[in-house]
């Protein structure tokens, strides 16, 4: 079961990253064009939001039965900075549900907004703050905090 929650997780981090940059891309075109906020938008706002949630629950799942989380005491003190296992015990974990409450706060915002120029610019701003702290706490291949590869 781990190993296929940790697949769904890393399939899922392209989807959630994906959705996050079409949705900001289309939130910055609109805002600066003037085009009206339009059921497709609407939709692409609700689903990027959607997929974050699915995302979140695939991570808090795989938290709880993770081996590197479970063990992580087991590691030498003082080997490194911030190992492996702190990082997803605590900053991964921590910053990734940060990064998923920005963009529901921002999808829930955009969704009650008045204007149409205001659902762009919330949507932008939320979802790229959202997008910015995910892109800081994925554990890329090159990651001095912990690293793993692009696909599993």
């Amino acid at each position: 079961m781990y190993q296929t929650l940790l697949i769904l997780h890393s399939i899922n981090r392209w989807l959630v990253l994906a959705s996050l940059f079409y949705a900001t891309w289309m939130a910055w075109t609109g805002l600066r064009s003037g085009k009206s906020f339009s059921g497709r938008n609407n939709a692409i706002r609700h689903i990027t939001a959607t997929i974050s949630h699915i995302q979140l629950l695939l991570g808090l799942s795989l938290y709880m039965i993770s081996p590197v989380v479970k063990f992580g005491g087991a590691e030498a003190p003082g080997a490194t900075l911030v190992s492996e296992h702190v990082f997803f015990q605590l900053i991964h974990t921590a910053l990734m549900a940060v990064a998923v409450v920005i963009i529901t706060i921002g999808s829930a915002k955009a969704k009650r907004a008045a204007s149409d120029g205001q659902k762009f610019r919330i949507m932008l701003i939320w979802f790229a703050i959202g997008l910015l702290i995910i892109l800081a706490a994925i554990p890329w291949p090159f990651s001095p905090l912990a690293n793993r590869p692009y696909f599993r």
